[in-house]
């Protein structure tokens, strides 16, 4: 026994943040920004994020024909959730009137897939039957927005799964590198006597070596993805979609070279969305399947890397008409 997802959605805020916009703003442009990350456009949260993951949950619910006294866990993949405590994954089982235990994941842009495996412990260890998998993040709120180099790459939203018993995950592996510098965020420094702050670096910022990312994002990908389909005995042209995080057009570009599958079956949407961390892969999986272009019988890859340095990727064989 695996599991199946069997329901998507997501949750876009309504404003919509253009590169010409952020070009009021910042010494920037369109083409700069969208020449080098592939961005056109993100959405960004007016009023905090509870609202945008409570209604990406509903929205899964709703296409799975579940409600929510059916669930047995919500788990929250997030890294700037509204509150440090509680957790958003309590705020949004009350926004839907749930009453299952409820649990927040940071592993940053990896946190779909960390919450899938931790959905299939849950579900294949006897614990749970059905998951609500939300990821959902306000990456707006992480940067310093008089510095283009990261605030023009990121933007807010939550994309959500619903989890049950089924066959359909072949393969999934999650790691860890356990390191700070490449990309970090630190809490911003406290006025307790008895201790001193670690760094002069105390703005509270997300903070990013873009090269180092990137070097380690394309390696990570390439390990990724040929090891679960060697464990799912998948030939690479067996694969219809390659589901990626949504980091940067050129680190996906750059993935797909090499790799054994044609880079017409890398999806992406990061043109509106910009990189939206952990929620990236199931807002993508959502708008796919509600476009059509993922259906039943397919063969579909997912892979993330983010900070950690995090990283996960799986086999689905997807079933949901």
């Amino acid at each position: 026994m695996s599991i199946t997802i069997t329901g998507t959605g997501s949750s876009l805020p309504p404003l919509s943040v253009t590169n010409h916009d952020l070009s009021d703003i910042l010494d920037t442009s369109h083409e700069w920004i969208e020449s080098r990350t592939g961005i056109e456009s993100r959405h960004i949260c007016e009023h905090g994020l509870t609202q945008t993951a409570a209604e990406a949950g509903a929205n899964a619910l709703k296409n799975a024909g579940r409600a929510a006294d059916e669930l047995d866990y919500i788990l929250c993949a997030t890294m700037s959730a509204d509150y440090v405590t509680p957790a958003l994954a309590c705020l949004v089982q009350q926004e839907l009137g749930a009453s299952c235990p409820a649990l927040d994941i940071n592993a940053a842009c990896s946190g779909f897939i960390y919450g899938l495996d931790m959905a299939r412990a849950l579900i294949t260890s006897g614990r749970a039957k059905r998951i609500l998998l939300i990821a959902a993040e306000s990456m707006s709120r992480t940067v310093d927005w008089t510095k283009r180099e990261v605030s023009v790459l990121f933007g807010d939203g939550a994309g959500a799964v619903v989890v049950e018993e089924g066959d359909d995950l072949l393969a999934l592996r999650v790691g860890a590198v356990g390191r700070a510098e490449p990309l970090y965020m630190r809490r911003q420094a406290s006025n307790c006597p008895y201790g001193s702050a670690e760094t002069d670096d105390e703005d509270g910022y997300l903070h990013m070596d873009g090269r180092e990312i990137y070097r380690f994002a394309v390696g990570a990908m390439v390990k990724d993805i040929l090891s679960v389909l060697d464990d799912a005995g998948i030939s690479p042209d067996q694969v219809d979609y390659v589901l990626p995080h949504q980091a940067n057009l050129r680190i996906l570009e750059a993935a797909a070279k090499k790799l054994p599958i044609a880079p017409e079956k890398f999806l992406n949407n990061m043109r509106h969305t910009g990189n939206t961390s952990a929620a990236s892969i199931p807002i993508l999986l959502d708008e796919a399947c509600r476009a059509g272009t993922i259906r039943a019988g397919q063969i579909l890859v997912m892979s993330a890397f983010g900070a950690g340095l995090t990283t996960g990727a799986c086999i689905i064989k997807w079933s949901k008409d």
